[in-house]
């Protein structure tokens, strides 16, 4: 039986999934995709849009896993910067990798407009913020660094910043106007809405037992039955479980958490984020917001690594107080957390271990507009035969060394992190 979904500001807010049933005896389909999140659901709309028969096979319910919990930032590129990317892929693949990342948040943008996704879109930029000289020289660099390519992206000083956010707590900021911000429960229902319309078969409550190959493709085992399938495209992100050897140990499932206030009263919505832009800070361990159509402020950041409570997101309540004091006294309504993949490298990573398997993992907390643009390309090369429609080259599996202890090396980690971010300068 499938888990329900967590509890979140998103939950309440945001109008019933379609219904989809779950699987039961045997079926087939030219291309099956593992997972109904936003990469699985890219993945399947663009292949019905081909006119191939695809099927989603979804453990839980639609968005039930870091798709529909997310932060809703649709941040443009990569983790790594345009020349680091060249650096670390050759000038030709870097640069189309910077494409890839600057594409994210177009298409984002363009399906919610073709689709007529009801999902509270706006596209108002995002700052990357800064708290130290040293740290807006790398930003001031950075912004360089884009916009010598051609990206809407400047460097702000803490006069502009303060601007921005109503507060005067950053030294500066780099802005990308190609940044906005969603419902990413709304915008991942319709995804799974428009790829049903688009003759899509999705099955809900459906987990994924067995994969085993059968000839020239394969056979998903799932608690009510089998389906075959010539091709299969597994997008479970964070949420692997252990159908290809290897691979949930490639990637470390951080949890996130966010905490949300009510709607915030006409004068505090004026001083609290007016720009409408979203914010994450450049930090060891990153802290981000926005405020949300209905007013609401949307606090994030690392979470311990299990199910939270309200006390575990206080630190984020009191960081808040902080930035605006006049946010005292406000109500906190809603607490929750998820987890997303995070690799070694920062990067993405495809996999393809065996014909007719793809795996696409490593949203590096950039999923909605780089899951969104992968699951394109990867329908792309399922419909088509061609590996370079990915982009991203394939990878072997490479687990992580001592990945069992996980949950302990990101304790220390982030604490390591918090204590490096208040000591440097």
């Amino acid at each position: 039986m499938s888990l329900p979904h967590p509890q979140s500001l998103y939950v309440d807010t945001t109008p019933p999934s379609p219904a989809f049933p779950a699987f039961a005896g045997q079926g087939s389909a030219d291309v099956a995709v593992i997972g109904g999140g936003i990469a699985g659901l890219s993945c399947a709309l663009h292949l019905a849009e081909r006119g191939v028969n695809v099927a989603v096979l979804e453990a839980n319910d639609i968005g039930w896993g870091a798709s529909g919990r997310n932060g809703g930032q649709v941040n443009p590129g990569l983790k790594l910067s345009p020349r680091a990317l060249e650096a670390a892929f050759g000038p030709e693949q870097g640069a189309r990798l910077i494409a890839l990342g600057a594409e994210g948040p177009a298409l984002v943008f363009r399906l919610i407009e073709r689709l007529g996704i009801d999902c509270a879109a706006t596209r108002k930029g995002t700052l990357r913020a800064v708290k130290s000289e040293r740290q807006g020289a790398l930003a001031r660099a950075l912004a360089e660094d884009y916009a010598g390519r051609g990206a809407p992206v400047r460097y702000l000083d803490a006069d502009a910043v303060a601007a921005m956010t109503g507060t005067r707590q950053y030294h500066g900021a780099l802005f990308d106007a190609r940044g906005g911000a969603i419902n990413p429960l709304a915008y991942t229902r319709g995804l799974a809405r428009a790829a049903a319309q688009s003759g899509a078969t999705i099955y809900t409550d459906s987990p994924v037992t067995g994969l085993t190959r059968t000839g020239e493709g394969w056979s998903l085992a799932t608690p009510r039955g089998t389906l075959a399938a010539r091709h299969v495209a597994l997008c479970a992100n964070a949420y692997q479980g252990g159908l290809v050897p290897g691979l949930a140990r490639s990637q470390v499932p951080v949890y996130s958490m966010i905490t949300a206030t009510a709607p915030l009263p006409d004068a505090l919505r004026a001083a609290v984020m007016p720009s409408g832009a979203m914010l994450y800070e450049q930090a060891n361990i990153t802290v981000y917001y926005r405020v949300d159509e209905t007013g609401r402020l949307l606090m994030g950041g690392r979470s311990p690594s299990r199910e939270i409570v309200h006390r575990d997101t206080a630190f984020l309540r009191t960081y808040a107080e902080h930035l605006w004091p006049s946010l005292r006294g406000v109500a906190w309504t809603h607490d929750w957390n998820g987890q997303l993949a995070i690799t070694t490298d920062h990067m993405p990573h495809i996999h393809e271990p065996a014909p007719g398997l793809t795996a696409l993992l490593g949203c590096n907390g950039r999923g909605v507009a780089l899951m969104t643009v992968l699951g394109q390309r990867l329908a792309a090369r399922i419909a088509s035969g061609d590996v370079e429609e990915l982009v991203l080259s394939p990878t072997p599996v490479r687990p992580i060394p001592f990945h069992s202890f996980w949950k302990l090396g990101v304790t220390l980690r982030v604490a390591y992190g918090r204590a490096k971010d208040r000591l440097q300068p």
